[in-house]
């Protein structure tokens, strides 16, 4: 995307740097390995790209807040953010009422899945990460991170959750950048159905539940009347996350000359934080506290 680049960990120390400068109080990281497997090895192991990120990050900007992100998709070999067997066989002659036009020839191992989501959280914790923001969807996840972090002696971390992230196209070039489109099938039996509201509810007051204490809403702008009957209905702090497709799309226009780039990204914004979000994930981020300064 244009302005956005994978970085190194240097580069990232030096952006880190440049934000502060800014005026910009926190950062989120996303990490890229440099080999993938099917069980996400490089997100837990304390060596992990992100890791050695942060602990770079907290050293050379300690005022910095850092929040790490945790899914399995830009680890694993085949792109899912959970581990990942395959679908058990209909037992011979059996019958089966309604059976799917086309047969699930994998599923995603929700429980097994939660073990690595937990390792990912305190080693990330124990790098330095201020925030643990899991984004993975699997089901109780939040309480599993609590717990893990809490015997971890990580009790005051506190946990971001994506708790209405929908299964939308505007993830593509963040999935392109990170190589972490699935290789089989697609993110709809976990994410979100952007057409249903009252799931988005539901989902969010089970991670409130299970212990989340600020929620988000991703993508943004196409998801404005959630973010807004979230904020009507939660009293938790909000963010929303204005996603690489929306980015994208408004940078694209700008570069062909069919809209004011500064206006149509500051309207942006001003819509997603209208809407109730108190916190925005945006990649115009340094642009906009240039402007604000």
């Amino acid at each position: 995307m244009p302005g956005v680049s994978n970085l190194s960990v240097d580069q990232a120390v030096r952006e880190a740097q440049e934000a502060h400068l800014l005026g910009i109080p926190a950062l989120i990281l996303f990490g890229l390995p440099e080999r993938k497997d099917e069980v996400a090895t490089g997100a837990w192991e304390d060596q992990g790209i992100v890791q050695q990120a942060t602990r770079a990050i907290k050293r050379e900007v300690p005022e910095m807040l850092v929040v790490g992100d945790v899914c399995l998709c830009e680890y694993t070999s085949h792109g899912h953010c959970g581990l990942v067997r395959p679908a058990a066989p209909y037992p011979l002659g059996a019958a089966v009422a309604n059976p799917p036009a086309t047969r699930t020839e994998y599923e995603i191992v929700n429980d097994a899945t939660l073990e690595l989501l937990v390792r990912t959280s305190v080693s990330l914790a124990r790098a330095g990460i201020d925030i643990i923001a899991p984004s993975d969807m699997m089901d109780g996840r939040v309480a599993a991170i609590r717990k893990g972090l809490d015997e971890a002696g990580f009790e005051n971390t506190p946990i971001l959750s994506y708790a209405a992230k929908f299964a939308s196209a505007f993830y593509g070039p963040f999935r392109e950048a990170a190589d972490s489109t699935p290789q089989f099938g697609d993110r709809r039996s976990y994410q979100m159905d952007g057409a249903n509201l009252r799931e988005a509810m539901r989902e969010i007051a089970l991670d409130v539940e299970e212990g989340a204490d600020m929620i988000m809403v991703k993508p943004a702008m196409p998801y404005l009347d959630v973010i807004r009957a979230a904020r009507e209905r939660f009293d938790l702090p909000l963010a929303a996350y204005q996603v690489s497709g929306e980015y994208a799309m408004i940078e694209a226009a700008a570069r062909n000359h069919w809209i004011d780039r500064e206006r149509v990204m500051m309207e942006s914004l001003t819509s997603i934080r209208r809407a109730g979000a108190s916190i925005i994930l945006t990649y115009f981020a340094k642009d906009v506290a240039r402007l604000l300064a």
